[in-house]
């Protein structure tokens, strides 16, 4: 993969699941130096390196990286969370190389993010009945119209968020989010781009890589975690681990998880793609090859 021009401000890398963004991270750092940071809102957690794709040991020996498996797999993380620990890296001696796909990190990065308070423990356990008991749609259609038209509908954890907020607060979350603070990290003060890929191209992209996964030990980590799974802990979330968990457990064959999870990232890359459309449309883009 080229580089794009650079000059010396923070570079910024968003992009879908398995489109090499994380390796054209790492090809500037080697080029221009720098320190690699996590925006990936999965690759925080420990215990999943190998199914959330963190970086190898090596790559990370090769230059600096931060923010990487630094939660406890039983953790919990906010992008409230994330911007107070990104905040000392940015004013730090070396240049920010932040790359990940979770959309809404970069977004509260460049453009603030609203000083909501605390959803108290009743309140998500509700949500978390409900959403197990009806799914997501019933408490999308509770929220406010801002909201409702703001939030992506199609994911549940944001709108569970989005409803615990209004249930906590009896404000909605897009009026918390129009009463924003300053940035971090202004836009203009940054080098942004958003990597685009063929969808086709892509697709098969992730299914090599899980693929790749299950050769390199994906299988052994989910054994690994197996006995303190627990679908509600956030590090759950990451792709393929509810489906080798069912596995492991005799609950499908191997090749029927491997599927699974291959139409589950390829379902995720979509609706990042379609988040980078609709909340980073400014950005510049950064098309990849195909090969």
């Amino acid at each position: 993969m080229s580089l794009p021009p650079l000059d010396d401000r923070p570079i910024l890398i968003a992009g879908p699941t398995a489109s090499g963004k994380s390796a054209l991270a790492l090809e500037i750092a080697r080029e221009v130096g720098g320190v690699i940071v996590n925006a990936d809102a999965l690759q925080v957690f420990e215990g999943w390196r190998i199914l959330t794709a963190r970086p190898t040991p090596r790559e990370e020996a090769a230059r600096p990286h931060r923010l990487y498996g630094h939660v406890p797999f039983d953790g919990t993380y906010s992008v409230g969370h994330w911007l107070r620990d990104i905040a000392p890296i940015l004013r730090g001696p070396e240049r920010p190389i932040v790359v990940g796909g979770t959309g809404l990190y970069f977004s509260a990065l460049t453009g603030g993010l609203a000083d909501i308070p605390p959803t108290p423990p009743g309140i998500r356990a509700l949500a978390d009945r409900r959403i197990a008991r009806e799914g997501h749609r019933p408490l999308l259609k509770e929220l406010d119209a801002a909201t409702r038209a703001r939030v992506d509908p199609f994911n549940p954890a944001r709108v569970q968020r989005a409803w615990e907020v209004l249930q906590a607060t009896g404000k909605g979350l897009a009026a918390w989010q129009d009463d924003t603070p300053p940035p971090l990290l202004p836009l203009a003060q940054a080098q942004p781009l958003v990597i685009e890929a063929d969808r086709d191209w892509l697709a098969r992209r992730i299914e090599a890589r899980f693929d790749r996964m299950l050769e390199t030990g994906a299988l052994d980590e989910a054994r690994a975690n197996l006995n303190r799974w627990n679908p509600a802990l956030l590090s759950s979330r990451a792709i393929g681990a509810a489906e080798l968990i069912a596995h492991l457990r005799g609950e499908m064959s191997l090749d029927e998880a491997r599927a699974a999870a291959q139409a589950a990232s390829r379902q995720y890359a979509k609706r990042q793609r379609t988040w980078f459309r609709s909340r980073l449309g400014n950005w510049p883009r950064w098309a990849v090859t195909p090969t």
